[in-house]
């Protein structure tokens, strides 16, 4: 009797354990960061051809704080084409805690997807986020941005996740071994560290019931593992879900831009450029004789006394 009352407390211990751990780690996310600083704006996630682009690999919490990546991370880069490299993670530091660099040089048009994989969890290394990001390059080269790359877990969106105004209503898949991830809770956070670091202050004075629910959202996936949510400010969200069974989770960035027109006045009209294209011979000869008859008609005319 003595001994199943010790395993059922310590099978309650490892449940309230367990539970902590996801709580806890679904406020903290993997985050992927084109322009290498904490700075991040959506314009970082598009590129110039030619462009070496340096992603900054962070973990923490989006609208609070970040902490020491706790593992090297194994990246990755699926170019346009198809073609999937690895890259390799340099050790840096952001905010005093330890992050890592990645760099790839953007040689085509088209959409790249660059996705990391790391252990998030010093508990037996059990607990991984697999985070993904698109950067886009090219103009209507609109390739490439709904492509799986084979996580165990991960999020595959339906809407193009670029060029973005606030307000789009974003939908996307949730996946588990290439299978829709269904009845699951999605978590989505706006990255605020670098606009506006004291958003969760305010929630707190504003909503001291509970603050949390203004700063991180929630939805359900459906039967088909198909989820929305209206992304409603500019700036980068955070989207993940865990996988079910297991301890890893998707990660997926979205930049969102300001509204589009812009409504402040402003001269956005484009420059006018020179006619560069060269003069036809034939042009130039009918221009020359023209002036000649002109010229001969207006000498005669003053010399019959008509001028």
């Amino acid at each position: 009797m003595g001994s199943s009352r010790n395993i059922i407390v310590v099978l309650v211990a490892i449940l309230i354990a367990g539970s902590c751990i996801v709580g806890t780690a679904s406020a903290h996310f993997a985050m992927l960061f084109p322009g290498g600083s904490m700075d991040v704006v959506p314009e970082d996630y598009i590129a110039s051809l030619g462009e070496e682009k340096t992603v900054l690999i962070t973990w923490g919490c989006p609208f609070k704080e970040l902490f020491d990546c706790i593992d090297v991370p194994e990246v990755y880069v699926r170019a346009p084409d198809g073609n999937i490299t690895q890259l390799t993670p340099v050790e840096t530091s952001v905010a005093g805690v330890k992050a890592y660099n990645v760099s790839f040089t953007v040689d085509k048009r088209g959409d790249y997807i660059v996705y990391a994989a790391m252990n998030v969890s010093a508990i037996k290394g059990e607990f991984v986020d697999h985070a993904k990001a698109v950067i886009h390059c090219g103009q209507a080269s609109w390739n490439g941005w709904d492509a799986e790359v084979g996580d165990k877990v991960e999020i595959i969106p339906y809407i193009r996740p670029y060029g973005l105004e606030e307000g789009t209503v974003f939908k996307a898949r949730a996946l588990q071994d290439g299978e829709p991830l269904t009845n699951t809770t999605v978590f989505v956070v706006k990255y605020r560290l670098s606009d506006d670091p004291w958003v969760l202050k305010k929630a707190e004075a504003i909503y001291p019931q509970d603050s949390w629910m203004m700063v991180k959202g929630q939805v359900k996936t459906d039967a088909d593992g198909d989820f929305v949510y209206t992304l409603d400010e500019p700036g980068v969200w955070a989207i993940a879900v865990f996988g079910k069974g297991v301890m890893e989770r998707s990660i997926f960035l979205v930049p969102v831009f300001d509204s589009f027109p812009p409504t402040e006045k402003g001269d956005y009209s484009a420059s006018p450029k020179a006619d560069t294209t060269p003069e036809s011979p034939a042009a130039g000869l009918f221009t020359t004789v023209g002036l000649i008859l002109l010229s001969a008609v207006l000498l005669i005319r003053k010399r019959s006394g008509e001028l």
